[in-house]
């Protein structure tokens, strides 16, 4: 296909560079540029003197170097992700120099970069000009290509300048136009010369072979180059533009016209071609290695950027002046002209590109190119949906749709069935709507959209296969239009024949109203299945079938659960109107596959009506069926769900205790509730009755073996009123504290003393109570005597209270006076007086200490040492060389030190001391990150500030270094 038949746009921003700086201003028209190369985020230029300048992203001279001297660089290359850099100089009247540079080891003579390694390159004493210059990424191979038509290949490691051998591997009496390396398990060399396109394997398996002809045609000088991401070898002639591979020739696309160059800028091809002219001669090309006449400068050509993929052309102009190089950096194509001015391709983002598209309505080719550039699978749809509309507007219904089942993962189904509404398109609407149920994506209006649209085409067998189909149809969206509708007795059909246990109760107690069918229907179903619908709906059932529920709460939480046996069913059937026909009205309109022929109503549809049996035969019934098997849950799980039934959950948990294989932890539970419930009762009757409720709350805390906790049943006493509950405070071990409040409540100031002498050792809380409770009134203090000053000493010898939190708490009501304390007050106000001398003293002596540290650690980084020691501290014989002398003004022979390696060495007869240090450090550390033994310490000391004081010291408040 030739490329002129190809669509053409303007992918591309052009922009002229302009350099920064006077100096970089006038280097592209200078006389004395001779080459350019790009890499790793600099461009490098090459000049007739002999001189690299490195240019930065704004195009300014950042650094300049002397390469070569004499000779022009005429070739450079930049080995990409390294700091390798080669030139090579020509000056025809020696061989070839070539160098490898490392532009980040400056050389300390020439403060330039330094030069690995340089060699001359040798072309049979042939002085010929170099054509073409190609090196693999690790600077193994470089391959030269001559004028003359011979290739020289380099091998060995330039990097270290370990020796490099050359070997003339090709020659021809054509000149060579282009070399390319291309590696793989062999590494082939690429030559093209004005006549043939060659390979030659220079290592691995076929090296030593002549080189094979791949065509007899050849290509001009810059005409040859490789894609980085396929590998494969792109050669541009007059008449189009070729690849080669692995297997030879590939693909070519038709592009007529003379080619001066030819790059690769990501998947794209960029092509530089000249006007054909009629007066072309066979030397044209021959003139590119010396340079084209004084009218190259003025004669236009063009540039174009290819994708041969998609077959497009990215971007095209005409440019006034010859083109001089092409180059890539910094993700953007550049184009250098020989009147020296520099132009940036900047490529447009795939939006960008995608909207020039839709403005052409090219669609399929947005969808390939999309497709090309791997974007997700939500902005490929986005693109099939603008297809699908643009051909929906046209009239291409079919097409429009199969875009858009195509885009059906993430696009709005609203947006494509109003669409197609038309009763015309109804076949598009159900073809849409069917593949929504297929990727579970369908709703419930979709669903019943789909149904509707059956029905208007009366498409019975669709119909029935949408519903019987377990793949493509949506049971919940099914029922809840059966709900919605008030179909109830047909959503309940449906949910039980797909088994929907769960939906049926729902269906029974929230729309339908029949609680009793409700509790008989999870009657009748294993435990796993009834007891998620049991705790449900417990409440409403327990208001509507209070006796049925209790007695299948009691069943289930005693492990006696059995299912229910299916009664006999009178076979009555009674006729209704409303709903009845209202469901027969849907029946008639939509054949359902449960939909039975004959007047036999289904089993949703029938009234049940169980036969009484005796309770002989009831009891036979359920001693013949063993209970169920399953894991009993916790009493408590049930309590909820007897809220505002308090006659229920008596019968409950009366029943759950009379259970013998009950836990313990679940009669403690049982026992505390049924306690409060009783209380509650009680609480709100009079008379008998109120005595006969607290009859039996005294009774089920009388018995021996109920193990009831005592502060539940004290609060729930206190609460209640109920006095014999509180007398088993008195009972309980660990109260004390409750026990000495419940005297000073009374003012029982004598069993206040008591209690204070009996439990004070064991509970020292109690000590500030006494204080407070000693000097509540006049006549409490004067019963107490002498004991407030035995309470003042215990509080202060065990640090119980702070001296301001006595002064406070007696300082709450005038009962005592300063009199009574003043002795107390006097011995705290001297011994802390005595505390802050000796604290300020040793504040004094940390101080000085410190000053003298930061003294001698000063003169150690400041002052320069003398050491006068003549013997070793290790062996105590004379010092001589070589001689270790440590600032702790030790010295030892080196030999006494033991050092082993690199290791640092500390002087040994400090090193005990120092270890001391460091291990304390480092326990002062460890301890930093002990928060609980600080808060034990805090919580266990007297003299909580001095705790915090020195915890605050060991760093154990310091905020953690961030990272």
């Amino acid at each position: 296909m030739a490329l002129t038949s190809w669509k053409a746009f303007n992918f591309f921003d052009v922009s002229e560079v302009k350099p920064a700086g006077s100096e970089s201003a006038s280097l592209f028209n200078s006389p004395e540029f001779s080459s350019i190369c790009s890499g790793s985020d600099n461009v490098f230029l090459g000049s007739t003197q002999g001189q690299i300048r490195i240019l930065s992203s704004a195009f300014k001279v950042v650094r300049t170097f002397h390469a070569h001297h004499p000779g022009s660089i005429t070739h450079i290359k930049q080995i990409e992700g390294t700091s390798l850099l080669i030139t090579l100089s020509e000056d025809l009247s020696n061989d070839p120099v070539l160098k490898v540079w490392a532009l980040d080891k400056p050389d300390k003579k020439t403060g330039g970069p330094k030069c690995l390694s340089s060699l001359n390159v040798s072309n049979g004493r042939k002085q010929f000009p170099v054509s073409a210059l190609a090196t693999l990424g690790n600077l193994s191979q470089l391959a030269v290509g001559f004028a003359n038509g011979s290739v020289t290949v380099i091998r060995g490691d330039l990097i270290n300048d370990r020796g490099a051998k050359q070997r003339t591997v090709f020659e021809s009496d054509e000149p060579i136009t282009g070399v390319e390396f291309r590696e793989g398990p062999t590494t082939t060399l690429y030559l093209a010369t004005t006549g043939r396109i060659l390979t030659l394997t220079i290592s691995g398996r076929g090296q030593g072979q002549p080189a094979k002809n791949l065509e007899d045609t050849g290509c001009g000088l810059g005409c040859m180059t490789s894609d980085s991401e396929s590998g494969d070898i792109v050669v541009a002639r007059d008449d189009a533009i070729y690849y080669y591979g692995l297997n030879g020739r590939g693909p070519s696309y038709a592009y007529e016209g003379p080619k001066q160059l030819v790059s690769t800028f990501g998947d794209l091809v960029a092509l530089v071609t000249q006007p054909r002219t009629d007066a072309a001669s066979k030397t044209s090309i021959l003139r590119k290695f010396v340079g084209g006449g004084a009218d190259d400068r003025y004669r236009s050509s063009t540039f174009a950027f290819l994708d041969t993929d998609l077959k497009y052309v990215a971007h095209t102009e005409m440019l006034t002046s010859q083109v001089r190089t092409l180059f890539v950096e910094w993700g953007d194509f550049f184009l250098m002209t020989l009147d020296g001015k520099l132009f940036r391709y900047h490529e447009k983002s795939l939006n960008q590109k995608l909207e020039i598209l839709y403005q052409r309505d090219l669609y399929v080719l947005a969808i390939n190119l999309a497709q090309k550039v791997g974007v997700d699978t939500a902005q490929r749809n986005v693109i099939l949906r603008r297809y699908g509309d643009y051909l929906h507007k046209k009239g291409d219904y079919d097409t429009a749709m199969q875009q858009y089942l195509k885009a059906i993962d993430n696009t709005e189904p609203s947006q494509v069935i109003r669409k197609f509404l038309d009763s015309q398109r109804i076949n598009n609407l159900i073809e849409y709507l069917e593949e929504l149920h297929e990727h579970d994506k369908a709703t419930v209006d979709h669903t019943t959209l789909l149904l509707n649209c059956y029905a208007k085409l009366k498409d019975t067998d669709k119909l029935e296969t949408f519903i019987k189909s377990g793949t493509n149809f949506d049971l919940e969206t099914a029922i809840a239009m059966c709900r919605q509708g008030g179909y109830h007795d047909q959503a309940v059909f449906l949910s039980k024949k797909h088994g929907e246990h769960d939906r049926v109760v729902d269906i029974l107690i929230e729309d339908s109203k029949k609680f009793d069918e409700a509790v008989d229907y999870i009657h009748r179903h294993e435990p796993d299945v009834a007891y998620p619908n049991l705790m449900r709906y417990a409440r409403v059932l327990l208001e509507h079938c209070p006796e049925e529920t209790t007695q299948l709460f009691i069943e289930y939480y005693t492990g006696q659960y059995r299912l229910k046996k299916d009664a006999p069913v009178a076979p009555t059937q009674t006729t209704s109107g409303g709903a009845a026909s209202a469901v027969q009205n849907l029946a008639s309109f939509i054949p359902l596959p449960y939909r039975q022929t004959t007047v036999t109503p289904s089993p949703a549809t029938q009234d049940n009506q169980p036969l009484s049996l005796s309770s002989e035969e009831a009891a036979a019934a359920a001693k013949a069926d063993p209970p169920r098997e399953y894991k009993v849950p916790k009493p408590r799980t049930a309590f909820s769900s007897f809220v505002d039934h308090p006659d229920q959950f008596i019968v409950f948990l009366e029943a759950c205790l009379d259970e013998t294989s009950m836990d313990e932890s679940d009669k403690v539970d049982l026992h505390t509730t049924l306690f409060e419930i009783y209380l509650d009762i009680a609480g709100s009757r009079a008379g008998p009755e109120k005595k006969k409720w607290e009859a039996k709350a005294k009774k089920l805390i009388d018995g021996q073996d109920i193990s009831m906790d005592a502060s539940n049943v004290l609060l729930l006493s206190h609460l209640s009123g109920f006095r014999d509950g509180t007398v088993l405070v008195r009972e309980q071990q660990g109260l004390r504290f409750d026990i000495f409040r419940s005297y000073t409540s009374v003012g029982d100031t004598a069993s206040v003393i008591k209690a204070l002498r009996k439990y004070g050792p064991e509970e020292p809380q109690l000590y500030p109570a006494a204080l407070a409770y000693f000097t509540s009134s006049p006549k409490v203090l004067q019963e107490a005597g002498r004991e407030l000053d035995i309470v003042l000493k215990k509080i202060d010898e065990d640090g119980l209270m702070a001296p301001l939190q006595v002064i406070q708490t007696l300082s709450t009501n005038a009962v005592a006076t300063m009199g009574m304390v003043k002795r107390y007050l006097g011995e705290t106000i001297e011994r802390e007086r005595k505390e802050i001398s000796n604290n300020r003293r040793l504040i004094e002596s940390y101080r000085g200490e410190t000053d003298a540290k930061r003294k001698e650690m000063d003169e150690l980084g400041t002052k320069s040492a003398v050491f006068q020691t003549r013997r070793c501290s290790a062996c105590g014989g004379s010092l001589d060389l070589p001689t270790v002398h440590f600032l702790c003004k030790h010295s030892f022979h080196q030999r006494c030190l033991n050092q082993v390696g690199d290791e640092d060495v500390e002087c040994p007869q400090c090193a005990p001391t120092n270890n001391n240090i460091r291990a304390f450090r480092k326990a002062q550390e460890d301890s930093a990150d002990r928060h609980d033994m600080f808060q034990d310490t805090l919580q266990r000391s007297r003299d909580k500030f001095g705790t915090i004081s020195e915890f605050f010291g060991r760093g154990v408040m310091t905020a953690p270094a961030l990272e």
